[in-house]
């Protein structure tokens, strides 16, 4: 949070705001089908018209590749945004390709909603001009989209090299959880790691075996590990190719004293279909024509009174394959058992990723954590331990001061 400028830096009457959102919303038969994101926004988008602002919104929606696409565009989005905001809204479908100067519009209190930037090719580019073109639309620009903020894009990096910028309310509640929770945690800290390849997530492993005092992993990441180590994995997914690589995160979490807890007993079956037939089993008698699908319910208690001893905890992915019945059972139990401590101000918790939500939605637990993150790769850029560039630019003095 250090050098980061928020919406109490400032002083909006009388001036035009450029909020960056993440608008890139599900979609069902031509009407939004989760509108979290929009809901989001909310708050950052009606203190500014209450205290006197007009408001120009910017977004992409889905993958137009730098023209304009039918079903890209975020008129769709004019009348939900209205609803939630309580005031009228104007959508502007404009060229963007147009090189004739864009107007500034808006009166105190109002909220415009920009056409898609991505039919720009200079949006993905980040493009100087592009990004003038944006800037040319207000006074200030506020990020309000951490979920975009690991691109360095033209709406969320280049219009902030431009502009007195600032972070916006969802933005500010977004690195406040996250600081919190890596940045400056209350330890002992510990994480959940979880999914399908370690491939996918040694970038994530290497950053945390340094930062954090406990370490558990599950899911088919926790095969490669057991593999590492000798264990009989069966027809388990696993990355054999990579047992060095974690050797290497296994020295590097004693060099660090970050203690590595990977199932002692787990879940198998003879195939990955609902219903099928499972047993439990420790790690040391998995049957080789058999593939672990979650973790036991030793392992579940194990862990859970681990947690007991945190006071930080972070988590990302699931520690099974959640999605097929009966094999979310240890995921769901650990989410609970986190969800229980946090409820009585034992532990902070910090969730993100798109595996995560859908797990803790399933496990009935996302409400009782004390931070859910519904951005998926700034999320798990930032679990790495890198700069986002939408957020670094907001922490320098862009522009002038306002």
């Amino acid at each position: 949070m250090a050098g980061l400028r928020t919406l109490d830096d400032l002083d909006v009457v009388g001036k035009r705001v450029v909020v960056r959102a993440d608008l890139n919303v599900p979609m069902k038969g031509g009407a939004v089908a989760d509108d979290t994101r929009i809901r989001c926004l909310i708050p950052t988008v009606t203190e500014l018209a209450d205290t006197g602002a007009s408001v120009v919104v910017l977004s992409h929606f889905g993958r137009p590749d730098g023209k304009p696409v039918a079903e890209c565009s975020l008129a769709p989005l004019r009348a939900p945004l209205e609803a939630l905001a309580g005031r009228p809204v104007q959508f502007i479908s404009t060229d963007w390709a147009d090189s004739v100067h864009l107007p500034r519009f808006g009166r105190s209190g109002e909220i415009v909603l920009m056409e898609n930037t991505r039919f720009h090719r200079g949006e993905e580019a980040n493009d100087p001009s592009f990004s003038r073109k944006l800037a040319d639309l207000g006074d200030i620009f506020v990020n309000d989209a951490f979920s975009v903020s690991h691109r360095a894009h033209a709406s969320t990096e280049g219009i902030a090299r431009l502009l007195p910028s600032y972070a916006g309310r969802s933005m500010e509640a977004e690195l406040a959880a996250l600081d919190s929770a890596l940045g400056n945690p209350v330890r002992p800290i510990g994480a959940v790691i979880g999914g399908a390849k370690i491939s996918t997530k040694l970038a994530i492993l290497e950053n945390l075996v340094k930062r954090a005092d406990l370490l558990v992993v599950g899911g088919g990441m926790a095969n490669t590990l057991l593999h590492a180590r000798g264990k009989e994995i069966g027809r388990s997914i696993c990355e054999p190719q990579l047992c060095d690589v974690a050797e290497r995160i296994l020295r590097q979490a004693k060099e660090h004293g970050c203690t590595i807890v990977l199932p002692t007993d787990v879940v198998v079956a003879d195939r990955f279909a609902p219903g099928a037939t499972h047993l439990t089993v420790s790690v040391d008698n998995v049957p080789g024509n058999a593939m672990i699908l979650d973790i036991g319910p030793d392992t579940v208690a194990a862990v859970a009174e681990k947690f007991s001893k945190l006071r930080t905890l972070l988590w990302n992915g699931p520690m099974g394959a959640f999605e097929i019945e009966p094999f979310g059972e240890g995921t769901f139990a650990l989410a609970n058992a986190a969800a229980r401590l946090t409820q009585t101000k034992e532990l902070l918790t910090v969730a993100g990723g798109g595996d995560t939500l859908a797990a803790l939605n399933a496990s009935g637990a996302i409400d009782d954590f004390s931070y859910v993150s519904a951005a998926g790769g700034a999320f798990l850029e930032w679990l790495e331990g890198r700069e986002l560039p939408g957020v670094e630019v907001l922490r320098a003095k862009s522009g002038m001061e306002v």
